[in-house]
């Protein structure tokens, strides 16, 4: 066995063993080791929240006083301290619908959405891109400044523009490659700091 299938099969059973509902937990739980951004009564929004396993790292990290709120346009089965939105983000009632459940605005923005992979590289970078930039014109109505965000993206051409226009928009901004994640995928997230109002839109 690689040793990438090793670690994936370590990971997958990690999670069944833990009651999580996917391995992909493991990636949002090491991204916050790191950099700390979920916290304690902290509020979330997690786009692209299928099948629930950020919401269960979300959760248990905001304890309580926190609120998480998952969206996705599929149907995700509840999670316990999470309030969970079927729609798509482009919709504006559902910006509306965020603010009134977390009452007011977030504190951290996660974005794990990923488009369906066609297995053409160019078309589904691009694809990646496109809706990572959708996720960030997203929080920039939801998200509070000074706030935070977490977004996937793939290697490829189209990143450094993604992280020039991510520099307007955050005071830090750096990209990050949990050990969940396979090693050998294109996979990495952008972890953004400090949010503020881009003055160039």
């Amino acid at each position: 066995m690689r040793l990438a299938d090793a670690r994936k099969d370590h990971y997958r059973k990690l999670a069944k063993d833990q009651g999580l509902r996917a391995r992909s937990a493991y990636k949002l739980q090491q991204l916050n080791d790191s950099y700390h951004l979920l916290k304690k009564g902290s509020k979330v929004i997690d786009l692209g929240c299928a099948p629930g396993g950020w919401l269960q790292i979300a959760t248990r990290l905001v304890g309580a006083t926190g609120k998480v709120v998952g969206i996705d346009l599929k149907p995700v089965e509840p999670v316990v301290g999470a309030v969970i939105m079927q729609g798509n983000i482009e919709d504006p009632e559902m910006k509306v619908r965020i603010s009134e459940t977390l009452g007011g605005k977030a504190d951290v923005l996660l974005s794990d959405l990923a488009p369906n992979v066609s297995g053409v590289w160019d078309i589904d970078h691009a694809r990646q891109i496109s809706l990572t930039q959708t996720a960030l014109q997203f929080g920039g109505t939801v998200l509070k400044v000074g706030g935070s965000a977490i977004f996937k993206v793939f290697e490829g051409d189209m990143l450094d523009d993604l992280k020039a226009e991510l520099k307007q928009n955050f005071g830090k901004v750096q990209l990050s490659k949990p050990s969940a994640s396979r090693q050998e995928s294109s996979e990495l997230y952008v972890v953004c700091m400090d949010f503020r109002h881009n003055t160039s839109q």
